[in-house]
């Protein structure tokens, strides 16, 4: 194979996406380069106006048009009583294409983990400000079954204790170690429909 740059650092940079080794982005990018006015072109284009275009909300982290309002937090035409909290946005893709929730929905963008992730730059501080704003009533905690979903999602659950809002936990079905995203729509029904109020500790 020749060493054109080019092509090298977008094999590099390609292969950092979830999933793709090396041998997988080479593929991928022999594709591109046999189909660069099909693909190529329309791809870098679109990809451009992303990048320009899109951004995260600052209030509940999904993502917005950068030119309009954000459908889940602002321009919502629902109003609802409830607040599902997750990790990421491939989790709140995962609960949405299921079905099952009806409701707002809360972006993080990670989790307190164990290699330190700041409480400051996740989104906590604007779940609490947001529920306290639209009177919501229940906040459900879809945080992954790991350690530092669990972790985070006691850190909320004693933000959330100034307010009156009841404060429930995905239940039965939810695998220890388990990750919302890879998570089946029968076993995201079970987690919702049995999740749990969060018991505090009298100390």
């Amino acid at each position: 194979m020749q060493n054109i740059n080019e092509i090298e650092e977008l094999i590099k940079l390609i292969s950092k996406l979830p999933g793709l080794g090396p041998k997988s982005a080479k593929r991928i990018v022999l594709k591109l380069i046999n189909n660069r006015d099909e693909l190529v072109k329309p791809m870098a284009n679109t990809l451009a106006q992303v990048y320009k275009n899109v951004i995260r909300c600052q209030s509940c982290g999904t993502l917005k048009s950068n030119s309009l309002g954000c459908n889940n937090c602002e321009n919502s035409k629902e109003k609802y009583n409830k607040i599902c909290v997750v990790e990421d946005i491939a989790d709140q893709w995962s609960i949405e294409n299921s079905n099952i929730y009806k409701g707002y929905f809360h972006i993080l963008g990670g989790t307190i983990s164990s290699a330190g992730q700041r409480k400051e730059d996740l989104l906590i501080n604007s779940l609490v400000e947001r529920v306290s704003r639209e009177n919501i009533e229940e906040v459900i905690l879809a945080t992954s079954a790991t350690v530092e979903g669990q972790t985070t999602a006691y850190y909320i659950e004693d933000s959330l204790k100034k307010t009156s809002t009841k404060v429930t936990k995905l239940a039965q079905g939810l695998p220890v170690g388990g990750e919302i995203e890879s998570l089946d729509d029968g076993t995201l029904y079970s987690a919702f429909k049995n999740r749990t109020g969060i018991k505090t500790s009298s100390d």
